[in-house]
């Protein structure tokens, strides 16, 4: 319940286009105090206060005292600076799948679908230049695990482990998806991501499941090398595969 009440509103009420600069300003620059932020924006100590108070009622922000320079506390009330909370940087995420999501549209309305096709391969292709140097240098069976550290480091909270289904093969989780919003209405994201996974471990990967399609878990089945064919398989996302790489169980089911 707490949650819902307090569910953060960054862009709501007549001033919302300064209250984002001020949440904006402190998410690049904070923690920060209240003059400093005056100052940079040109706001008044009355004006900036009002937008301080709403942000952190609405949770975006929080205040906490300054820490000491050089370990040195100053007389008198310590100094209060801003700082931008988990909700509020969540705020700012959904705004830019927000805006990510309309880009595409107008792609896909004046280029056609093909062209978000194209720009997703794009954006895997980087990745693909990053983690295929370091796969290609160590041995086959080792490249799902080291993939799923290369996710980690990039934000996708990855983990690797054998996979529970007949056959064998290995299974990869990703427990964190950054454009889960927008690959739930563009999947040629996720088809662009799991087709770089398949060139770059050198084996045919189906996907089990993905966060965008309601799944708590991107789940990729890493076929054996030599079980299959060299290309890559793709299956609409069910959501019958949760299991972490690290144990818990699992209902599976082919589609």
């Amino acid at each position: 319940m707490s949650e819902a009440r307090h569910a953060p509103r960054p862009l709501n009420g007549p001033d919302h286009g300064t209250r984002a600069r001020v949440a904006r300003l402190i998410l690049e620059k904070g923690p920060i105090t209240a003059s400093a932020l005056g100052e940079r924006l040109g706001l008044t100590p009355a004006a900036i206060r009002r937008h301080l108070d709403h942000l952190t009622g609405e949770g975006m922000i929080e205040a906490r005292d300054a820490r000491p320079v050089h370990g040195r506390r100053r007389r008198g009330r310590p100094a209060r600076v801003f700082a931008i909370t988990e909700a509020g940087r969540d705020a700012f995420v959904h705004a830019y799948d927000d805006l990510a999501t309309e880009a595409l549209r107008f792609l896909a309305r004046t280029a056609g679908p093909e062209a978000v096709g194209e720009f997703a391969q794009s954006q895997v292709a980087d990745l693909e230049r990053r983690y295929k140097p370091m796969l290609d240098a160590v041995p086959p069976e080792q490249r799902v695990l080291l993939l799923a550290e290369a996710l980690s480091n990039d934000g996708y909270a990855a983990t690797a482990g054998r996979a529970p289904a007949p056959g064998g093969g290995d299974q990869l989780c990703q427990h964190h998806c950054p454009v889960a919003h927008v690959a739930a209405e563009f999947p040629q994201l996720c088809e662009a991501e799991i087709e770089a996974f398949a060139r770059l471990l050198g084996t045919p990967v189906r996907r089990l499941a993905t966060i965008a399609h309601g799944d708590g878990v991107c789940t990729t089945h890493v076929t054996p090398r030599g079980d299959g064919d060299g290309g890559e398989h793709h299956v609409p996302a069910t959501n019958t595969a949760r299991r972490t790489a690290g144990g818990g169980s699992q209902h599976h089911k082919d589609v």
